[in-house]
């Protein structure tokens, strides 16, 4: 059985909205400075980790356009475009992502299904809506929270208007940012 594991940049505010530069928000790419080869490598272990991606309308948007004709060293960008991807949207009626194709019906339903058929992890990026839509049902197995020391004062952020209690199973320098692993609570 997979797991659903969420795996974002934020800032020491806990604002999760426009991490890079190509993002369409006011305050965006303030991850930029602290990328580094050590997170690129993590973050290219952890997609070929994975079975598959589940994206929201926004991310998936953003991703089906950068994605396709990128091209990098590491292969992720290969990887990217060549695995399954799931697209959580009540508003698109299609999807065109080589790989892509959207999540129909009851969104929590259809997510336990996944992770019923996949052996490894379904990737959340981003999609800060179907990580809200999840939370409730408990879904996420992991948050995967890659914190740059930066606050920026506004913007949508991760935890907002939501309580409940997360485990720390991990927690690590990698230059500038920490990489923490926090787990649901039962």
């Amino acid at each position: 059985m997979g797991n659903v594991i969420a795996s974002l940049f934020v800032t020491l505010d806990g604002v999760m909205e426009g991490p890079s530069a190509q993002d369409p928000f006011p305050r965006s790419g303030w991850s930029v400075p602290y990328w580094s080869d050590q997170i690129a490598q993590l973050k290219r272990d952890e997609l070929f980790a994975a079975d598959a991606l589940l994206l929201g309308r926004t991310t998936y948007a953003g991703f089906a356009q950068t994605w396709p004709g990128h091209i990098d060293d590491l292969g992720y960008a290969d990887r990217m475009n060549a695995m399954p991807k799931w697209v959580a949207s009540k508003t698109l009626h299609n999807v065109d992502w080589s790989g892509a194709q959207l999540v129909r019906g009851d969104l929590p339903t259809e997510v336990r299904r996944l992770k019923q058929l996949l052996r490894n992890d379904l990737l959340i990026f981003g999609s800060r809506r179907l990580i809200y839509s999840l939370m409730p049902h408990g879904l996420i197995d992991e948050y995967r929270l890659f914190v740059c020391p930066v606050m920026i004062g506004a913007g949508k952020k991760l935890f907002d208007d939501v309580r409940f209690q997360l485990t720390l199973h991990e927690s690590r320098q990698l230059g500038e940012i920490t990489l923490m692993r926090l787990f649901r609570k039962a």
